[in-house]
């Protein structure tokens, strides 16, 4: 799946809860859970996936199942490179969006 992602720019993986987290620039915009890709989404990127009939990846939590800001992306965008480094790049500027709306931790 890396290697779909490379055409897109530095793209590094790091192991995850059984799956891999896919960074750039130290900022992750994609994951793979159960051998499938998901793309993060905020308000700005959301719409198209939930017009695809696409939902968020989910996961049995201790209590309940939890939603994460992460959707599984159309395997007709995994066949089309353009398609799919545009994707890339909603999702990367979903991660910095969401990543500015935080607040910054203070060390101690």
């Amino acid at each position: 799946m890396l290697g779909l992602l490379l055409p897109f720019g530095p793209v590094l993986s790091r192991s995850m809860f059984g799956g891999f987290g896919f960074y750039m620039d130290g900022i992750m915009f994609a994951l793979i859970a159960y051998d499938q890709i998901h793309f993060k989404v905020d308000d700005g990127n959301r719409q198209k996936y939930i017009d695809a009939s696409i939902g968020p990846f989910t996961y049995e939590g201790k209590k309940k199942p939890v939603q994460m800001s992460y959707f599984l992306v159309p395997p007709n965008v995994l066949d089309n490179q353009i398609e799919l480094a545009e994707g890339a790049g909603r999702a990367l500027d979903s991660a910095k969006r969401s990543k500015a709306k935080k607040p910054t931790r203070r060390k101690f």
